[in-house]
């Protein structure tokens, strides 16, 4: 063999070494570094567990202003305690010597023990390390120890209806509701994958680990900040407890882009104790699955309608007469009295509903429906929330009566949910756009990448930036013009509307003559938003309209935002 032959093997040989070292380091960071939690797992000795499958999932993050993360949903590792009944020698005494570590009763424990062919019943979980060392060093017959990983939530009924939790569904654990379970192919966790051999583990194909995403499980970050998450719960459930409201709800989102920030339902739940909660209903997202008469905070919409079909102005005015009748019905303002000439910004001031329904006339019932379609009214909004519901205009869909079209000019007859009607106000604070609602920015991936989510607008153009600037300054004066200017901020403009709207009696029956749903949605600054508020409260008792219920809320939102946030005054 001569010297040049020599040299090249050599030089091949080297290669294929330095090939091999390579996979060999990057296989070890995955190892050691990316599943490092799954081998700790493993290493636990005496506390594995008979079945081989620790509970494990993605975690999900809330985001604060600063962008550093703080855990919404993550794993919390410890230890459970279970039994061999057939190797039990005396119940009683087990029982006894168990009892400060379980909360299972007197009673379910015998019953367990008893089983004398079962292997395995779990009788007590959620142990510290220490309280696992002391019952193992007792070292009683039929009790054994092992590793314990549960869904845990640090804040416990902080965001809980937006989170959702875990439950079985046949042997797995699923998400059932909130992100939990429209991300749960994401932050599922296959099976057993803590105990792949070491060194399948180091020599599977590098190609399906670097390059193949064929596995996406990982963790999520959310738009969520959980102070601004924080304040919007205590100011909103303030509001309900004094108000002793049936339900309420309320989001805080970026009008520009979609970023929800915070998102409630009211009442709520913890969702580590929800095993507890005595009525499923309470689960429900109401903000995405049920939707609500508004009454007149609709106004805005359709008063922007006519504004940009340029049929009415600010300074049109009407004859009001404090009644108007189409197809031989009365329709009254909300005290039934006449303002004789009123112009539009008058009609908006004072939420006149013979005001908009001489709106609707001026526009036309074709490009009213048109309109109102073009907000997203009747669809869903594309939300990364489970169960989406869609806005009911079934009314000014089909129906030809005039009366359909007066009572949807001033929010009556048609529905909508919450985050439907936060997207549509949205749109008259961004110049005409129609952003996608969201939760989450971000997909961390187990393999070490990210993905940065894009929502895109869905439809822009609604209505003319001119009109998006013209509505605003209409409704900062009616924020302005309210309790002769109390609320008016000397550095800051805010743009507001409130509705007070009849509870329609389920399957068709008319409207309750004492229930009523208060709602009010704000944002600011108004000529560059970067909040949208909306708030409601379904049946408030012992208070009459939203602005007296609502606005102390909001007041209160408004100020933290701004102090939290550092926004800038705009005047």
């Amino acid at each position: 063999m001569n010297l040049s032959s020599f040299q090249s093997r050599i030089r091949i040989v080297s290669a294929l070494f330095s090939i091999f070292a390579i996979i060999l380091i990057i296989k070890l960071f995955y190892v050691q570094i990316i599943h490092r939690n799954l081998y700790s797992d493993k290493a636990d000795r005496q506390y594995a567990t008979p079945a081989s499958n620790v509970f494990d999932r993605g975690t999900i993050f809330f985001s604060k202003k600063d962008s550093s993360l703080v855990a919404a949903g993550t794993v919390s590792s410890g230890f459970k305690i279970a039994i061999k009944a057939k190797e039990i020698l005396d119940v009683e005494k087990t029982f006894s010597i168990l009892s400060p570590y379980m909360t299972m009763d007197h009673d379910t424990f015998v019953l367990k023990a008893n089983k004398k062919s079962d292997p395995y019943e779990e009788i007590a979980q959620h142990l510290s390390k220490e309280q696992a060392d002391a019952v193992d060093i007792l070292k009683i017959p039929g009790v054994s120890i092992y590793k314990d990983n549960w869904r845990f939530y640090p804040g416990g009924s902080l965001a809980s209806h937006a989170l959702g939790f875990l439950a079985f569904k046949g042997d797995d654990k699923v998400g059932q509701y909130g992100l939990e379970r429209y991300y749960n192919d994401i932050l599922s966790k296959p099976k057993n994958e803590a105990y792949v051999n070491f060194f399948a583990e180091v020599f599977s194909s590098l190609k399906n680990k670097v390059s193949d995403n064929k596995n996406e499980q990982g963790d999520i970050v959310t738009t969520i900040e959980p102070n601004t998450q924080h304040i919007l719960e205590t100011e909103l459930g303030d509001a309900f407890s004094k108000w002793n409201a049936d339900e309420g709800g309320g989001i805080i989102m970026n009008p520009q882009t979609g970023e929800i920030y915070a998102m409630t339902g009211i009442p709520n739940f913890d969702l580590n104790k929800f095993n507890e909660v005595k009525d499923s209903k309470i689960f429900r997202n109401i903000m995405v699955e049920d939707v609500i008469e508004m009454g007149s905070v609709i106004k805005p919409l359709v008063m922007s309608a006519a504004l940009d079909a340029g049929v009415v102005t600010p300074e049109t005015t009407y004859l009001d007469k404090g009644m108007v009748t189409v197809n031989k019905r009365d329709i009254y303002n909300f005290d039934k009295k006449a303002r004789g000439i009123a112009s539009m910004q008058t009609v908006l001031d004072q939420s006149l509903n013979t005001g908009m329904v001489f709106v609707e006339s001026k526009l036309g019932h074709d490009k009213f429906r048109s309109y109102m379609k073009s907000y997203g009214i009747g669809e869903k909004t594309g939300i990364d929330l489970p169960n989406e519901t869609s806005g009911l205009i079934k009314n000014i869909e089909s129906s030809p009566r005039d009366i359909e079209y007066a009572n949807a000019s001033f929010g009556q007859g048609i529905a909508l949910t919450p985050i439907e009607a936060v997207r549509a106000f949205s749109s008259l604070a961004n110049g005409g756009n129609l952003v996608v609602p969201h939760l989450v920015k971000q997909i961390r991936y187990d393999d070490g990448n990210s993905k940065i989510l894009q929502y895109p607008v869905s439809r822009s153009g609604i209505i003319k930036k001119g009109t998006s600037d013209t509505i605003t300054r209409m409704l900062t004066h009616v924020f302005e013009a309210y309790d002769n200017g109390a609320h008016k901020y000397d550095h800051y403009s805010v743009a507001a509307k409130t509705g007070t709207a009849q509870v329609a009696i389920p399957g068709g029956g008319g409207y309750y003559p004492d229930r009523h749903t208060h709602s009010f949605f704000g944002y600011f600054p108004a000529y560059d938003p970067q909040f949208i508020v909306f708030l409601f409260l379904k049946n408030p008792k012992g208070v009459k309209y939203a602005s007296q219920s609502l606005i102390p809320p909001f007041m209160n939102i408004t100020n933290f935002l701004q102090n939290y946030y550092n926004v800038p005054p705009d005047r």
